[in-house]
């Protein structure tokens, strides 16, 4: 077996409990550069709170705290999402870093350039789900409202809740490509799986881009249509990767009996 794994395998493989080791050390650098970015989170609070709150799909939106806990506990949950958003480059490169070993040279190379992909693909989901899919949510809530009577009181806990559960599962799905990507390169995933769930897949996020839109059915092709057409990507993707592993192997394989 470790004949077949090649040099590189062979120099960096090690035992199940220095793989612990260094699982934990990667998990701890992890924390410390969350923990410094949520000292650059405690700074960045407010000026992200106020521009939402300009923005806000309605003119004049007044918020209400209705506990004394309110702002505090709102304060540190925008902390640490910005600490979160921040530190996701770091996280990547832990990850990948902590499976660097079992990867060749070329794929050690290949797979590090995910890391400011990861990176800009969440951000797009982020606008994406900000500027596209919350004010459709957010106008669609106001209307019922209005129709039913209502007074629009809006307690800020309750405003920033309904925001981060859109925003973030959204923009963690347009991760989706890469993180597919980057398991089908290192040999976890292939384009045969993929091919199989897609009725699955399909399925789960159609239901999560009703369950995240208002109830018509262009705001949910408006969310649901990108979600199919990422997993769809995915498949593409992992077909290239699965496609250029099975001929690296191939080759190996050449070397090995030559």
């Amino acid at each position: 077996m470790s004949e077949r794994l090649g040099p590189q395998q062979d120099e960096d493989w090690m035992p199940l409990t220095e793989h612990l080791g260094e699982l934990r050390k990667r998990i701890i650098y992890s924390l410390i550069v969350f923990v410094l970015g949520l000292v650059a989170g405690l700074f960045g609070a407010q000026p992200v709170f106020d521009y939402l709150v300009a923005a806000a799909p309605v003119k004049s939106l007044d918020l209400h705290a209705f506990s004394p806990w309110d702002a505090i506990g709102l304060y540190m949950k925008f902390a640490i999402v910005i600490s979160f958003i921040i530190s996701i480059p770091f996280f990547m490169f832990q990850l990948w870093a902590f499976v660097r070993p079992a990867l060749g040279k070329r794929e050690q190379r290949a797979t590090l350039q995910y890391v400011p992909w990861a990176f800009l693909m969440f951000l797009i989901g982020l606008a994406f789900s900000y500027f596209v899919v919350f004010p459709m949510a957010f106008l669609f809530t106001e209307k019922m409202t209005n129709n039913m009577g209502l007074e629009q009181t809006y307690g800020v806990t309750q405003y920033f809740s309904f925001l981060f559960n859109i925003l973030l599962p959204i923009s963690l799905l347009f991760e989706l490509p890469l993180v597919i990507l980057f398991l089908s390169r290192i040999g976890i995933l292939n384009p045969l799986i993929l091919k199989k769930m897609r009725k699955v897949a399909w399925f789960i996020l159609i239901v999560i881009g009703v369950m995240v839109t208002p109830p018509d059915v262009v705001s949910d092709m408006l969310v649901a249509v990108p979600l199919v057409m990422l997993y769809e990507l995915s498949v593409l993707l992992s077909s290239m990767a699965y496609r250029k592993r099975m001929k690296d192997q191939a080759r190996k394989e050449r070397e090995i009996e030559d």
